[in-house]
């Protein structure tokens, strides 16, 4: 009796053991986890165009003032990083001057614009005016009109970044569901209420669509901007370092320095993006 009962003890523990073992979830390869995949592709597509790169330069012995290797670029941006890293500061402080200032205005017109269909129809002809009007065309104006060179650059760049600021909060300071207002309606709500309890929260998903977008052209309007104005010096930015290196035919400093605006273009689109999951979370569909 007393075995039968060791044995069936025994049978239910290995049951009870196998049960256990089925309901955790099988260890998954590191691939097949979520979002795993999705993170590493872009990295190895760009692994795999750099090797690519490198082995066409190496086996096809591309001089290097035509197309540079990956490796020679690297040890450009090394040995000139004093240099070109200086010069990366000085675009920078360009572009997120402009950037800030182009939030802050392009909120405010967009806040002007909400509050009057007269005045919006009457204004948003003339943002349109300065995004589709080249920024090389007006820069030599600015630069001859604006005696400081620093705020000339800025003023640039902010033209080149302030129209998606605009556009986008505008746009979302406009979509917002007509049963909500109604609503506001019924309770009284005064007009200032209304705007900050229900249309800037329903536009902060435009609002940061247009940071994105705006990040990315203070940077190009930077970089423009100096192209223009030709400015050197120690307080020269990057376009001077790219004008200078074709002169002197130093493609490998060319491409480093293309390599730096390229870089600091994703990081400050990452930027953005990141205050937006945190401005979003937990209330928004996009990031639920």
């Amino acid at each position: 009796m007393t075995g039968e009962v060791l044995v069936g003890h025994s049978a239910n523990t290995r049951r009870d053991a196998a049960t256990t073992a089925a309901a955790k979830p099988a260890r998954r390869p590191l691939l097949q986890r979520p979002g795993m995949a999705k993170a590493l592709a872009p990295w190895i597509v760009g692994v795999l165009v750099l090797a690519m790169w490198q082995a066409w330069c190496v086996l096809m012995k591309v001089p290097a003032y035509l197309v540079p290797s990956p490796s020679a670029i690297v040890t450009e941006l090394i040995q000139d990083a004093p240099l070109l890293f200086g010069s990366l500061l000085a675009t920078l402080k360009i572009t997120l001057l402009a950037f800030a200032l182009a939030t802050v205005l392009g909120v405010a017109i967009a806040l002007l614009f909400v509050q009057s269909p007269l005045i919006e129809a009457s204004l948003f002809p003339y943002a349109i005016l300065l995004q589709v009007t080249p920024v090389v065309a007006i820069a030599p104006l600015i630069i001859i009109w604006v005696k400081d060179m620093n705020t000339a650059l800025v003023l640039c760049a902010t033209l080149v970044a302030l129209f998606p600021i605009i556009s986008n909060t505008a746009l979302g300071l406009r979509s917002v569901n007509p049963g909500l207002i109604n609503l506001f309606r019924i309770n009284r709500a005064t007009r200032w209420q209304t705007l900050v309890r229900l249309r800037i929260p329903s536009a902060l998903p435009y609002f940061f669509g247009g940071l994105r977008i705006s990040s990315g052209l203070s940077l190009i309007g930077a970089v423009v901007a100096e192209f223009v104005a030709g400015t050197g010096g120690s307080g020269a930015g990057l376009a001077y370092q790219i004008l200078q290196a074709g002169f002197q035919l130093n493609i490998p400093r060319l491409f480093a320095a293309l390599l730096l605006i390229t870089v600091t273009g994703v990081v400050l689109f990452a930027i953005t993006a990141w205050v937006s999951r945190i401005g979003l979370r937990g209330w928004h569909d996009s990031q639920l």
